[in-house]
């Protein structure tokens, strides 16, 4: 078995079975000054787009090499491209998060939002996509996320997103590489509760349509019904079911996240909230430790 091949068993593996959640670490262009404003650095900090990601990749590596960031409770970490791209400490992030830390990598792919149509914001296109694909096999990545996002029980909008989705999904499995489907049902709507039945029926039948022996994992809103995706966590072709913060407190998310058996968080916001970089070392770790500790347990499998 070549190296590739054992790494890719071992990540499958961490995927499916292991305690822990999954670091959300992949802000983008649109969403890194205010996740750098939040850690204190304001923008004025940098003259041009290559210094504010050299800002947030120093970010990024201050919390991975955290002596709390490990496989023990982290499960994975989902990357931007930029930061699949650049070295921690000499090492490509991708490989010194597996094998310095423990730690399954995942990269965000999707190029952004559409304009609003339907209810929804579907991917744009991503005409790229293959030749990223390709190059975050040679780098080490186990897994893909791609975001969209629906803003009100629309039936037909909804269907597209997820329609959209799992096309997308199926070009990453062909890749060998695990897709995560990510529908995001913004928290803030009135018809939250509605939509996220739509969306369940549609997520169902897209994955009742998977040939055999393909798999994805879905990352979602925490939903108002409690237990509502079961379904998708008890799926056979269902790796995995991740939550995401979407905008709740850590303590709002893992209180929602504790009442959904099975189902692991994939936190951003509520994972880097308090840290900042004026903080010591010490100060910092003890509060990302703090932060992991909690996520961790209201990710346990119930």
């Amino acid at each position: 078995m070549s190296e590739r091949s054992h790494d890719i068993a071992a990540m499958a593996e961490q995927a499916a079975n292991k305690d822990g959640f999954i670091a959300a670490l992949d802000q983008s262009g649109g969403s890194t000054p205010k996740a750098l404003k939040l850690y204190g650095i304001e923008e004025g900090a940098w003259s041009n787009e290559a210094e504010m990601f050299d800002l947030i990749h120093q970010m990024r590596a201050r919390i991975i090499k955290s002596p709390a960031f490990t496989g023990d409770k982290v499960m994975g970490a989902i990357l931007f491209e930029q930061t699949m791209d650049r070295d921690i400490d000499g090492t490509a992030t991708a490989e010194y998060l597996w094998k310095q830390r423990g730690v399954v990598p995942f990269l965000k792919v999707d190029k952004g939002l559409a304009d609003a149509q339907d209810g929804v914001k579907l991917m744009k296109p991503m005409p790229e996509l293959d030749a990223l694909l390709d190059r975050a096999v040679t780098k080490g990545i186990y897994g893909t996320k791609m975001r969209s996002v629906i803003d009100a029980a629309n039936q037909k909008g909804i269907e597209a997103v997820v329609a959209q989705q799992f096309e997308v999904g199926k070009e990453i499995l062909a890749k060998g590489l695990m897709p995560i489907i990510e529908p995001e049902v913004t928290i803030s709507i009135a018809d939250k509760a509605e939509a996220e039945e739509i969306m369940l029926a549609e997520i169902l039948k897209q994955l009742d349509a998977l040939p055999e022996g393909q798999k994805v994992m879905l990352k979602l809103t925490l939903p108002t019904k409690a237990n509502l995706f079961k379904p998708l966590v008890d799926h056979p072709r269902v790796v995995r079911v991740v939550a995401l913060s979407g905008g709740y407190t850590r303590d709002e998310a893992n209180a929602k996240l504790r009442e959904n058996d099975g189902v692991i968080a994939s936190f951003s916001r509520a994972l880097t909230e308090g840290l900042s970089a004026q903080q010591t070392e010490e100060e910092f770790d003890a509060l990302l430790a703090s932060s992991i500790d909690s996520i961790f347990e209201a990710s346990r499998a119930r």
